[in-house]
């Protein structure tokens, strides 16, 4: 009697973990190895949770990933340049105790209409472009006088015009932003245009944050550091197996594309994405700088990167060099910026209210909150919900 109801008592915990109803293995399964997936996997480990964390690439990393190419020994970036930079004395504090940063300071050059020119838009490139020899004070009455657009700028254009003038824009923004983007600028947010500063000095820095660098050694190791001790499934696509994964812990963190998760039941979001190719150059300097944009529409890619000038201390043996060209597309399945048109900002409010009714799941990241972060802003938020799991397990 009491084998029978034993026999009957494993055959049903068995079919109850078949069915995925009876066992928690984890706290935590977080999909995704990017930034937030990692800082998270770490957090919630130091405090005794079991977490897994799944990662649909061979890779973990997301789009920060690096490799150090075989030949030359220059670290590439191989979904794009990542420079890290934060005002953020705390998050700067947190990351490096994952890596040591160089010193490295961003500045880029554009090229238009075949000549070389300073961007951000600053003291230098006004005086060149205008052929003039203006003041700093002068500068800024001249764009001033260059404005045109009256009231509240609608668009990335009128937004761009209220603050440079058309000339500057046709030159420098108008194509680069088509190429970047895939539409007519007057379709995309005003907002967008606010990343680019614009100056009337001679700062020539493309970010003005206290704290910036690039990882000595490159962005892996920070996730290999991150993820120490942290079971980690590569090549493992969530969608799969969804029903499996969200059945073996309490709580799931999704870092996808939030339109995926709810199968596009509100519709598709705008997703831009981009294809770099890369190439030996025999050159020990290609372009003398990091990144050169080229601002003609004409030109199909957007800017060629230089990676061995991120780390302008380091001696490469190779006098060859690396170069990047990005190629901005479409491509639903690698996801790398949101769009932001009218029409996706209708529809993530849909998304946004159906993320509420989600029991149990975390929704962080570029790609599941549908926002332009900077790494440091996803950081951020990835810390912010480890804390909130920890404040409420302490309730």
């Amino acid at each position: 009697f009491s084998i029978y109801f034993s026999r009957r008592s494993i055959a049903l915990s068995i079919l109850q973990m078949d069915k995925g109803v009876f066992l928690k293995m984890y706290d935590f399964v977080v999909v995704g190895a990017g930034f937030f997936g990692a800082v998270f996997a770490h957090e919630v480990k130091q405090t005794g949770k079991k977490v897994l964390v799944i990662e649909k690439r061979d890779h973990i990393g997301g789009n920060c990933y690096s490799y150090d190419d075989p030949e030359t020994g220059i670290n590439i970036h191989k979904y794009g340049p990542h420079i890290f930079h934060t005002p953020d004395k705390t998050i700067w504090t947190y990351i490096n105790l994952f890596a040591e940063f160089n010193d490295y300071r961003h500045r880029v050059k554009t090229n238009a209409d075949g000549k070389i020119y300073s961007l951000p838009i600053n003291l230098a490139t006004i005086n060149q472009f205008f052929n003039l020899n203006l003041t700093p004070e002068e500068a800024a009455a001249f764009l001033k006088a260059k404005s045109s657009v009256v009231g509240k700028p609608a668009n990335l254009e009128d937004k761009a015009i209220s603050l440079i003038g058309r000339e500057l824009y046709e030159a420098f923004i108008k194509g680069y932003t088509t190429k970047q983007w895939g539409c007519d600028p007057r379709d995309l947010p005003a907002a967008i245009i606010n990343r680019l500063p614009v100056r009337t000095t001679d700062n020539d820095l493309y970010y003005d944050d206290d704290y910036q660098g690039i990882p000595i050694g490159g962005y892996t190791p920070i996730f290999e550091k991150l993820l120490k001790g942290v079971p980690v499934e590569l090549k493992t696509d969530f969608f799969d197996k969804r029903d499996y994964w969200k059945s073996v812990a309490k709580q799931l963190v999704y870092t996808g594309p939030i339109d995926r998760y709810f199968n596009y039941r509100f519709g598709r979001l705008t997703w831009r994405s981009i294809r770099c190719e890369i190439e030996k150059s025999p050159l020990n300097d290609y372009q003398s700088v990091s990144i050169m944009n080229y601002a003609d529409r004409e030109i199909p890619y957007t800017r060629i990167i230089e990676p061995k000038h991120f780390y302008p201390n380091q001696v490469h043996s190779s006098r060859e060099t690396v170069i990047i060209r990005e190629y901005p597309h479409d491509d639903p399945s690698e996801p790398y910026y949101p769009v932001g048109l009218k029409a996706d900002r209708e529809i993530l409010v849909n998304y946004q209210q159906a993320q509420t009714n989600e029991r149990n799941v975390i929704f962080g990241g570029r790609l599941a909150e549908y926002k332009y972060y900077d790494m440091y802003q996803v950081i951020a938020g990835a810390l912010q919900q480890a804390r909130k799991q920890q404040a409420a397990e302490s309730d």
